[in-house]
Order: structure tokens, then sequence, then C-alpha cells
């Protein structure tokens, strides 16, 4: 049985090492334009999280997840080897890979990620989850228009943030994020599923909302960039038909002292938190606090 790396709160693998001093955080700042784009649109991108380097160690690694039967299996929050009902639409969607993977582990504690984010939160970040999504050459499948937060209820408040990061470059072609801008603004929708069909989610909006669907931004990535995005920004992504894989790793994050909501198991295998009790512990660690950095 692989050792559960979720008890493990600091860096264990190769991937990188952290800052020294203040201005080498301080280098990981979003501009003030950057973060003024992120509250008029929702989103930012083209940040440079990993070299060319550290995506070919995570996609090592990740290699070793596409195989059922790996070493750590049983870690997962959720895998699916094709989570989409069409065979000829492959969705890899897994939960979790902190937990078994030494460099996606590592990966959450990457300055890139976290000094940008605590910007955007405006505060301490604390993890929430990660996921893969992989769309392989030839028949990758849909990830279906949704807001993240529909997903997330079970925490409050809503002070979270996703952080996409690809692993190969990404396209209109080969099924790249896409946003649809200024829709953080609207309320909460239902859910309407995650890996079918991408008109679904038109059942649930206005004819007004579904007008700024006919021009979605394509966020186009070189791998080991990023994309930042706010809990109810609508997105999605389309097929892949294209000769190259689409592989991406996401990160999501709240700031400090968001609580939980439920007082069910917040993920499969998680011991619950009381609902109203803050947000901690083996599963939810504290990845980084602005107030005990130098300058950052």
């Amino acid at each position: 049985m692989a050792d559960d790396l979720s008890l493990r709160h600091e860096l264990v693998g190769d991937l990188f090492e952290l800052p020294r001093t203040g201005s080498d955080w301080d280098r990981f700042r979003l501009t003030d334009e950057q973060v003024e784009f992120y509250r008029e649109y929702g989103y930012v991108s083209g940040i440079r999280m990993f070299t060319d380097e550290q995506v070919e160690k995570l996609r090592a690694e990740l290699q070793e997840f596409f195989k059922p039967d790996h070493d750590g299996r049983e870690l997962w929050y959720e895998y699916h080897t094709n989570e989409s009902v069409d065979p000829s639409r492959v969705l890899f969607h897994a939960l979790g890979a902190w937990r078994i993977g030494p460099r996606f582990h590592d990966a959450l504690w990457n300055p890139a990620l976290n000094v940008p984010a605590s910007q955007l939160l405006e505060g301490p970040v604390r993890f929430w989850h990660d996921q893969l999504f992989c769309k392989p050459a030839r028949h990758g499948g849909v990830v279906a228009w949704h807001q993240d937060f529909s997903y997330w209820t079970r925490t409050q408040p809503m002070a979270h943030l996703t952080c996409w990061i690809g692993l190969d470059d990404s396209d209109r072609h080969n099924g790249c994020l896409q946003y649809v801008p200024g829709s953080q603004r609207w309320d909460l929708l239902p859910i309407t599923g995650l890996a079918g069909n991408m008109d679904a989610i038109r059942e649930v909006l206005s004819d007004d909302q579904w007008a700024a669907f006919q021009k979605p931004v394509a966020i186009e990535l070189k791998k080991g960039e990023c994309s930042f995005h706010h809990p109810l920004l609508v997105h999605g992504s389309f097929e892949n038909r294209t000769d190259r894989p689409r592989r991406a790793v996401v990160i999501n994050v709240m700031r400090d002292g968001v609580r939980s909501d439920s007082n069910e198991p917040l993920l499969q295998g998680v011991p619950a938190i009381p609902a109203g009790q803050s947000m901690s512990g083996q599963f939810f660690p504290l990845l980084f606090d602005p107030r005990q950095v130098s300058g950052a």
C-alpha cells in the first residue's frame, strides 16, 4: 500500500524549492492590472506555473495514474477512467492525486500558485481538493458548461478559487478551457451535468445569459501555464479530435476560515467536519499565509 501523502504538509519530492527571501516570493505576484482584470471578468490567464522540466516530471507521474491497478489507487476521492457515458468520447477525471504522487503533492505548495491565490482571495490560502482532467488524442470528451461552486455548496462562505494548469499546449482544437466572461456575477446555477451535453445548461439560463454563450473566450495556454478563475464563472471545454492529448491538473483552494456546511463527509473517504467548523486538518492544509512571508 502506498504512503498517504496527505499526512505530509511540506515538500516531499524534487519538483521545486521554496523561495528564501521576500524578494524571491515577490516575483510571483500578479500585477495590479492582472488583479483588476480578474475582478472585472472573473479570470486571469497565461500565468507560468511550471517549467518544461517540471511538466515532464508531472507527466511521468500522471502516466502511472492511468493504469487502474496502480499503487495507491485506494487513496483517490474519485477515479473515473471515463466520466463520459459515451465510450467514444473519453474524459479521464480523478480527485486526490496529491495523496499518491509526490510531485502532484508538492504542486500544492508552488509559490506560483499560492502568491497569486492569496492576492485574489485576499487572505491566507487553504487547500480544498485537486482534480485531473485528461482528454486523449482523437476521442477526448467534453467538460460541459458549469460553475465550480455549484459542486461546492457544502462549504461556506464562497471564498474559493480554481487554478487550471495545462500539462500540454491547449487550444480550441484539442479542447482548451473556455470561459463566459462576467458570468461570475450571475446567481448560482443548478448542476446540469459535467461530462455530457454542452447545451444542457441552456435549460437553467435566461435568454440574456444564453446569448453570452455565443462568444465564449477560448483560453489557449502553453504547457505549464495556468488560468485562475472565480467559483461562479461559467466554463467548460469541447472535445479533442486532434492527434495531441490535452491533459490538465486543477488545484482548488479557498481562503482560510471557510467552514464546513455539512455534517456529511466533504470528500469520499474523508472524516466529516461538523457544520460550522472551519476547514482544516489532514486533508485541508494551510498552503500559504502572506503574513508569514516578508515582502510577499
